[in-house]
């Protein structure tokens, strides 16, 4: 029986995914890449049952918590997903705080923009090789069912492998990290256009955000903005900056606006963080069951898991937010 089966009725929201499974945490696989200073670790999450599993490639921010950018974070999101049908593959990028030390001076950090996405790329590559090591998952997998997930500089992230690109701020070069296989893709609060809008004291130390090209980015994604995103660090353009990967990228894209959301969008990079200045944990299941849905969708065309709980979450007395779709 695939996972994906909806074992609820009506159109309630939680119904629609139907009930959570248990679910299995395996980390680190670890993978040695030639060239990258360390090896390459991931945690992956999967439900206890199911065959035909989609997969989703979870990209951390660059927070301040010392082990949230890292495999060790997004627990809120992770679970849910992996409960609900998803493998869930999460990889510790260089740019993570508990690298720092490791690679102080180290060529691309502080921020790893292209390490971070390729490292997605060595995981798809290396996908058999991760599915034999973590027990029960040998055959399990869709293999033609691949999303990424990113969240903050993981948007950014998560953009470049739907297609975005980016001019090398030292070289010049145009970089395409597009990756084929990836077929559908949800951005959280990812960062928005560059040029002169950039013009926050930050916009200075990641200068590879001035330089994002948002036209080519073809995959199909859902993007999430909270409008009380305010990263008047960066921009004084306000919370719609987060929407630009929405409204500066070709179709097919659909934008999820949440009330009352900031960067962290009720707390999604992890349970109870100090760092979350919008606790909410309505909002973050919320999200959860959003980006499942609509992934869902993408994988299963026929599915009406999107539209049913987009309806259920973003209409009626007290909506999380409104959604648009091109």
């Amino acid at each position: 029986m695939s996972a994906f089966t909806d074992t609820g009725t009506g159109t309630d929201a939680a119904a629609v995914l139907g009930p959570p499974v248990p679910v299995l945490s395996y980390s680190p696989v670890v993978l040695s890449v030639p060239g990258r200073p360390v090896d390459l670790r991931v945690r992956v999450s999967v439900p206890a049952t199911g065959t035909d599993l989609p997969v989703i490639l979870l990209s951390h921010g660059h927070g301040g918590s010392n082990h949230l950018s890292s495999l060790h974070g997004y627990a809120p999101l992770a679970d849910f997903w992996a409960a609900h049908g998803f493998v869930v593959l999460q990889p510790t990028h260089l740019s993570s705080r508990t690298l720092s030390r490791v690679l102080v001076d180290a060529p691309g950090g502080p921020f790893f923009w292209r390490s971070r996405a390729e490292d997605m790329t060595h995981i798809l590559d290396r996908l058999d090789v991760i599915v034999a090591a973590v027990p029960q998952l040998a055959g399990r997998i869709d293999h033609g069912s691949v999303a990424v997930a990113g969240h903050s500089l993981g948007g950014f992230t998560a953009g470049l492998l739907l297609g975005a690109r980016v001019t090398d701020p030292d070289s010049g070069e145009v970089v395409d990290l597009a990756e084929p296989r990836i077929k559908a893709g949800v951005l959280l609060a990812a960062p928005g256009r560059g040029g002169d809008v950039l013009n926050g004291f930050m916009a200075k130390e990641i200068p590879f955000f001035k330089v994002v090209d948002f036209s080519t980015m073809t995959t199909p994604a859902l993007v999430v903005a909270g409008d009380k995103d305010d990263s008047r660090h960066f921009t004084d353009m306000g919370p719609d900056w987060h929407a630009d990967p929405y409204s500066l990228a070709p179709g097919p894209k659909t934008l999820l606006t949440l009330f009352d959301a900031e960067h962290g969008l009720g707390g999604i990079a992890g349970y109870d963080v100090a760092e979350t200045t919008d606790e909410n944990p309505e909002r973050v299941a919320a999200v959860g069951r959003l980006a499942a849905a609509y992934l869902r969708t993408r994988f299963q065309p026929g599915d009406d898991a999107w539209q049913t709980t987009s309806d259920a979450l973003t209409t009626g007395p007290d909506p999380v937010g409104r959604v648009e779709s091109k």
